[in-house]
């Protein structure tokens, strides 16, 4: 008899239940470096659909998340001039988790230990529904990205780069 697995909770699905925002649950094995491709392979979901959470920092290292469709890269550069400051990075690992409060490959935007402002591509604000990190590696879920807006206050940017 094989049973779904069960997924415990994490900060980010306690603020989720707790804002009563709908979500689906999408658990997978999780592999070093796989990175929102890997997800996008096991889960058979569209890569531009699953989105990427990235913790940078400015040149002050006040941090910062920027939300990107899997199959994108962020331009910092015009990140940075968008959002008004001299330079945007991404922060190292270690620096990224203590930010978060969640394990690099299981970050997700909601419930993160600091505050932090949030930025999303504006073209996932169009999709009708995205995958993104629930706050474990291994384990996206399905929100309608309005979510992004109302709960995160996520600011819309345009900076992928082009393929």
């Amino acid at each position: 008899m094989s049973k779904a697995r069960h997924i415990s909770e994490t900060p980010a699905t306690q603020f989720l239940r707790k804002q009563k925002v709908a979500f689906t649950e999408h658990p997978y094995d999780y592999v070093d470096h796989g990175g929102a491709a890997e997800s996008s392979r096991q889960l058979g979901e569209d890569l531009h659909h699953v989105i990427k959470t990235l913790v940078m920092e400015d040149e002050s290292a006040k941090p910062l998340i920027i939300l990107m469709h899997g199959d994108r890269e962020v331009s910092t550069k015009n990140l940075a001039r968008q959002i008004g400051v001299k330079k945007v990075a991404p922060c190292q690992p270690e620096v990224a988790q203590r930010h978060s409060g969640y394990q690099v490959g299981g970050t997700s935007p909601f419930a993160t230990r600091k505050a932090m402002p949030v930025y999303v591509e504006a073209g996932i604000l169009a999709l009708p529904r995205i995958l993104l990190n629930g706050g474990r590696r291994g384990f996206l879920i399905g929100i309608d990205p309005a979510i992004l807006r109302t709960l995160l206050k996520a600011v819309p940017v345009t900076v992928a780069l082009e393929d």
